[in-house]
């Protein structure tokens, strides 16, 4: 897909960067407006040099676009998903960095004031070197477009409101609107630099415009208000190289761009009590060994390539291949009919479930599959998903280099079939003595776990006239003895032929 901020590269920020390039991102924000440690309201905008060094190798160049079309991941911003960067072999790109207001250490606070940027790269409020800004009900508006997509991404140009350098910002009420390619609404970059919002309206509406997002070790704190994102590539709550760390409570959160999922992390997110509605993306991405929370939140996707996918897209924004995706309470719904509430490629996938609704129009729970990123026959996907407490609907499927394990616990249920087309890598089902299986068709699993056995019959599987097998030679199943057992409503468990 197009790169969140940059059309040079396909990615799907906050989904995807073409693969086959590796960043390693160093990034230093040096603001020259300051006096005497007190942050100085300027008229003319102040600048700030924002250095940023990126890698590039030859990672595959398969490996990151997203698959099939803009892409099967989400579309992130110019940035892809933050991370973790890594490459090597530097190549530098600079670019200069302003802000309508720009304080450069220090302290202040400002109430009810307006900050316009037109320019290019030019940001709102610009708080750096540890500078410490208060604002309430402040009014800010930037209109101009990005230099450099990469440093909109891992640096935060011209976003609408930045911290950086160990800086802190605070927003209460107000609002923030960006109509220029690459300008997040709110942006933290670098380890000890901080923006907090509370109850602020953000909207962006161009390529690469996210809701905000947290780089390098950066930290963004949202408690209320809303976030709408309209360009393509622009997820309202995004993380990008370095693994920031977002946290939201509240809010409501809508992105109708296409490659703008509701959440895109390469670092640590977590919602609560939050709704979300994404138009044509995702309900979530998670890239890499990354995390996403979610509690007691509403999240509706219109994607037609998944609800939630998990994969690595070998860019260099995320380390690691095992990301977590974790849902407690509210609920889950994927509309399209293409698309599998939960998506694994060129990863491990750990989904954990926990007495919420998962709802999928397309009637497939669960995909595991080989996507458009990593090298051709080694990048299928790892699902590992446990559900506690939880009803679930729809099909477990995965490619003849993938696999699938499904745990159900805590008075779980399942009513669908599993790798129906015998294509899988290997099937794992693990079933506790409160969780039961309603089959839907012949299904075939390598290892069965649980299944309560009563003289020849097993009685937590309702198998509705279908056949299941199971691996007979696989340890797990040894408490089976190769037998063949009936189902509840008809059907038979045997072993594979």
């Amino acid at each position: 897909m197009n790169d969140p901020v940059s059309t040079q590269r396909t990615r799907i920020r906050t989904g995807v960067r073409q693969a086959g390039v590796l960043l390693a991102i160093a990034i230093s924000l040096v603001v020259a407006a300051g006096c005497s440690g007190r942050g100085v309201d300027t008229a003319t905008a102040a600048t700030a040099t924002a250095a940023t060094a990126a890698t590039t190798s030859g990672a595959p160049a398969n490996g990151d676009a997203p698959g099939g079309a803009p892409a099967d991941a989400p579309g992130d911003a110019p940035g892809d998903a933050p991370g973790a960067g890594g490459g090597s072999g530097t190549t530098a790109l600079a670019s200069t960095a302003t802000g309508a207001y720009s304080q450069s250490g220090g302290s202040a606070t400002k109430t009810g004031q307006t900050y316009t940027a037109s320019k290019a790269d030019e940001s709102g409020v610009l708080v750096s070197s540890g500078g410490t800004l208060t604002l309430t009900n402040a009014t800010v508006a930037t209109s101009g477009n990005t230099s450099s997509s990469d440093n909109s991404s891992f640096a935060g140009l011209n976003a609408g409101v930045l911290a950086t350098g160990a800086s802190s910002i605070t927003m209460t009420g107000g609002t923030i609107s960006t109509t220029g390619t690459g300008a997040n609404g709110g942006f933290a970059s670098g380890t000890g630099s901080s923006l907090t919002l509370k109850d602020v309206t953000i909207t962006a509406t161009a390529d690469g415009g996210h809701g905000v997002m947290a780089t390098q070790g950066g930290t963004v704190t949202v408690t209320g208000g809303s976030m709408t994102t309209s360009g393509a590539h622009g997820a309202p709550l995004a993380t990008d190289r370095g693994g920031g760390t977002v946290t939201a409570t509240g809010g409501t959160y809508v992105a109708t761009g296409t490659d703008s999922p509701g959440i895109y992390s390469t670092g640590s997110i977590t919602v609560g009590g939050a709704a979300f509605t994404e138009k044509v993306s995702e309900n979530i991405v998670v890239e890499g060994a990354n995390w996403a929370t979610v509690s007691d939140t509403t999240m509706t996707s219109g994607s037609d390539k998944s609800g939630v996918m998990i994969y690595q897209s070998m860019s260099g924004d995320a380390t690691g291949s095992e990301g977590t995706v974790t849902v407690t309470g509210g609920s889950l719904a994927t509309t399209s009919k293409s698309a599998p509430a939960f998506y694994v490629t060129n990863a491990t996938g750990v989904i954990g479930l926990t007495n919420g609704k998962v709802t999928e129009a397309s009637g497939v729970l669960v995909k595991a599959a080989a996507g458009s990123w990593g090298t051709s026959g080694s990048n299928g996907g790892t699902a590992k998903l446990t559900a506690s407490g939880d009803t679930l609907t729809g099909d477990v499927v995965a490619d003849g280099i993938s696999s699938v394990d499904l745990s159900l616990t805590n008075g779980s249920a399942l009513k669908g079939a599993i790798n129906s087309d015998k294509a899988a890598k290997s099937i794992g089902l693990t079933l506790d003595g409160t969780s039961s299986w309603t089959v839907t068709a012949d299904s075939h699993l390598t290892t069965l776990v649980g299944a309560a056995v009563s003289g020849t019959s097993i009685t937590n599987i309702t198998g509705n006239g279908h056949t299941v097998t199971y691996d007979a030679t696989a340890s797990a199943n040894a408490y089976l003895k190769g037998a063949t057992y009936t189902l509840v409503g008809g059907g038979t468990l045997a072993p594979a032929s």
